[in-house]
């Protein structure tokens, strides 16, 4: 079998095999940390940089680690990772660090982590399993900041609120108030919201993949014609 290209990783882990939108993996982080967006950011740029760590140093391994504890080996790593993680976010972002409270350490049990260095890291070189975590982490990245913006949006009539968390005194500026004098819908930062906000962003990808098929058979179809004649 041949090893994925550079281009193909990327396309899968940015959108044709998104954890978020299409694997549907790391749902319990997804659906409970994204009632803002920078709440979304945080939990996102932590999943990232274990997705990376993990899959270079299991790629590393490899050839080293016995098949029968391969899966014992691979969660030590992820441990290990997601504790520098959390011990640095607890340093240097610590009222966000409260605010993702048990989330963070939870990374530890997210299908998408071993997921990927089962069926992927544990097989290809480095360069491809840094690339494939980076991918995968960007890709999940998105849809926590995308729903987390919808719902905040939606909830509160801001978005990136409390990005001082993130980015000190500095991130103050980056709050937008979108609409003025706006009370709230509640139901849209409750669990329900997150999950109706899911559903509307599969959708929203389902169109546009559907748009993007008809439009290439449109394309494909008079090629198809003329070479017949």
């Amino acid at each position: 079998m041949n090893d994925p290209s550079y281009s193909q990783i990327l396309k899968d882990g940015l959108w044709n095999n998104n954890t978020g939108l299409v694997q549907l993996l790391g749902l319990c982080p997804l659906l409970a940390v994204t009632t803002s967006a920078i709440n979304g950011l945080g939990m996102g740029l932590a999943t990232t940089l274990t997705l990376v760590a993990s899959s270079v140093i299991i790629s590393m391994i490899r050839n080293v680690v016995r098949p029968e504890v391969r899966i014992p080996v691979f969660v030590l790593v992820i441990a290990s990772v997601v504790t520098v993680i959390e011990l640095g976010m607890n340093a240097w972002f610590h009222d966000l660090y409260k605010i993702l409270g048990i989330f963070i350490p939870l990374i530890v049990t997210n299908c998408v982590i071993i997921g990927r260095a089962e069926s992927f890291a544990s097989k290809q070189r480095v360069d491809r399993a840094f690339l494939d975590g980076l991918a995968m982490g960007v890709g999940f990245l998105l849809v926590l900041v995308a729903l987390g913006g919808l719902r905040e949006l939606i909830g509160k009539g801001t978005l990136f609120a409390q990005a001082n968390l993130m980015f000190g005194e500095a991130g103050k500026a980056l709050t937008l108030t979108l609409l003025e004098d706006y009370r709230g819908f509640l139901l849209a930062i409750l669990p329900p919201g997150a999950f109706l906000g899911l559903g509307l962003l599969i959708a929203g990808m389902n169109v546009i993949n559907a748009r993007r098929s008809r439009r290439a058979a449109a394309t494909v179809l008079p090629v198809a014609r003329a070479a017949e004649t």
